[in-house]
């Protein structure tokens, strides 16, 4: 059995930068298939910091208060203990955007209700539990997906196919579009760990004792992200659940009698942390952006952010190309022109905090003192403002350009 579906733009993904893109490209009437592998958008420990530029992008399409109706916490500085000091490391109340403020919000909520607002376009479709498997070729270009359904097999026939599939994505495999490795000296675990009213009310991030925990309010949970030296995961659990307990509750004495929750290893979720970018993000019928073009480090929550002004940037390029029968593939390589400024700036930074900060604490057992520049911070108040708006709102942002079509019909 094969079932096939004829659209203007195939999205390959149903993550941050494949659903905006589907919901951009839908609004401006362009026909467009979104596969999604999973049954539905529910995976915990994914990026869920919405950052002012994105929030930014919800006003300028008018649903950012619709949108802050959603269970979230606003954060409006951002400070983590380093050391036995507590100390401000971003201020987001003077950022360039309406609102001045960092979003947490589960990942799953975001992609629902773009996904929801999606479709209200008869133009959009959404097809979960869709694996891409193959790229489908007309001569040198892409012209549509081959994937799995449950119990059938889907072809979509478009003269364009987006890849949004991940820092894993199939799509650039199956285009050999060649990965330049950066290299990244940690992974991270994350976990559950109850929280109770009486706990800290705001993100925590925690530098001491040769050991890195970021600590995310979920309401009646943390989600903890404990930093560890990549490839020694194994080790670690080969010593035992008992030795990770120990740190975690070292490191915060107050989820001290609550350790305990981590029953064995399969409560803990290994993330391994990549940090790669695509030496050319297209070819002929073909364009990969967010994860799947440039792998981003968790530092600073950025990935989730870079991905949609990804999207944004690629949407308004390609609606009136494809309304004017012009896309080529310069078209394609403009889009990778503009975001590619952006992209290796936020790496060269996340790259060095990993060499010049993370590797100097993890190989350290020692208290971890301030380095200089937060001590700047601590002095200056105004210097603040700068991480925020490099993390908060980018060197290039992106603002929506395309028309809206009418809904519904």
């Amino acid at each position: 059995m094969m079932r096939q579906i004829d659209a203007q733009c195939c999205v390959v993904g149903g993550g941050p930068a494949g659903i905006m893109l589907g919901f951009l490209l839908a609004r401006a009437g362009i026909r467009t298939v979104v596969l999604e592998k999973h049954r539905d958008f529910f995976r915990d420990f994914r990026g869920d910091t919405i950052h002012p530029s994105t929030l930014q992008l919800m006003y300028e399409l008018g649903l950012l208060d619709e949108f802050l109706r959603l269970p979230h916490q606003k954060i409006r500085e951002l400070r983590g203990q380093i050391g036995t000091e507590t100390v401000t490391l971003g201020d987001f109340r003077h950022v360039p955007t309406v609102p001045k403020f960092l979003v947490l919000m589960p990942q799953w909520d975001f992609l629902n209700f773009l996904a929801e607002h999606a479709k209200r376009y008869p133009v959009f479709h959404l097809e979960m539990e869709a694996e891409a498997t193959e790229l489908l070729f007309a001569g040198d270009a892409v012209c549509g997906v081959r994937a799995t359904v449950p119990g059938d097999t889907l072809e979509i026939r478009a003269p364009l196919v987006i890849g949004c599939d991940g820092r894993h994505s199939i799509v650039r495999e199956r285009a050999r579009l060649e990965v330049v490795t950066l290299g990244a000296p940690m992974d991270v675990l994350w976990f559950r760990l109850s929280r109770r009213r009486d706990d800290p009310s705001e993100v925590l991030g925690r530098f001491d004792f040769g050991r890195i925990m970021v600590l995310i309010d979920r309401g009646d949970y943390w989600q903890c992200g404990y930093v560890i030296r990549k490839g020694t995961f194994e080790i670690m659990q080969q010593r035992g659940i008992q030795e990770l307990r120990n740190d975690i509750a070292e490191l915060e004495p107050f989820l001290r009698e609550r350790v305990a929750e981590l029953r064995d290893w399969s409560d803990v979720k290994l993330l391994t942390v990549a940090v790669d970018r695509l030496k050319r993000w297209h070819r002929p019928g073909l364009l990969c952006i967010g994860d799947a073009a440039h792998a981003m480090s968790p530092i600073g929550g950025v990935g989730v952010n870079l991905a949609i002004q990804d999207a944004v940037a690629a949407a308004n390029a390609l609606v009136p190309a494809i309304n004017r029968g012009t896309l080529r593939e310069k078209t394609l390589h403009a889009i990778q022109s503009r975001r590619m400024v952006p992209t290796i700036a936020i790496q060269l930074l996340q790259l060095t905090i990993q060499n010049h900060v993370i590797d100097h604490v993890l190989g350290s057992t020692a208290h971890f003192a301030l380095p200089a520049p937060l001590r700047l911070f601590q002095r200056w108040p105004y210097l603040r403002r700068f991480p925020a708006r490099l993390i908060g709102v980018g060197l290039r942002p992106e603002h929506i350009r395309t028309q809206k079509v009418a809904e519904g019909g």
